[in-house]
């Protein structure tokens, strides 16, 4: 069983930044992909970014492309998600998920709320 720790949410004014940190409790070499999903009151779940534990291959939703970067530090079995120019759109729960393989896992989700 792989456990997921988020860390790093909070309120921001519009334009600001945050860093989201995601730690696995095991080695990150376990796992194939890691990466973020937010999900907003009323609208549907997105993948915001993602990362390959090898390779360091990422994706990112349209909607934070220049905006957001996702990146690892397999040395710390932590993955983060730096945001910058954050908009009111932006606000959410942020929670981490894991893939090994076809079983998946998920944090309990950090909230970030962006204000105007």
């Amino acid at each position: 069983q792989v456990q997921l720790v988020e860390s790093g949410g909070g309120l921001v004014q519009a334009g600001g930044s945050l860093r989201l940190s995601c730690a696995t409790s095991g080695s990150i070499f376990s796992l194939n992909v890691m990466g973020w999903y937010r999900q907003a009151p009323g609208k549907q779940r997105e993948l915001v970014a993602s990362i390959t534990v090898v390779g360091g291959i990422t994706n990112y939703a349209d909607s934070v492309k220049g905006r957001f970067t996702i990146s690892r530090d397999n040395a710390k079995n932590t993955v983060y998600l730096e945001m910058n120019g954050l908009k009111p759109e932006d606000t959410a729960v942020y929670r981490c998920y894991a893939r090994r393989y076809t079983t998946s896992y998920e944090g309990q989700g950090t909230q970030v709320t962006v204000s105007s």
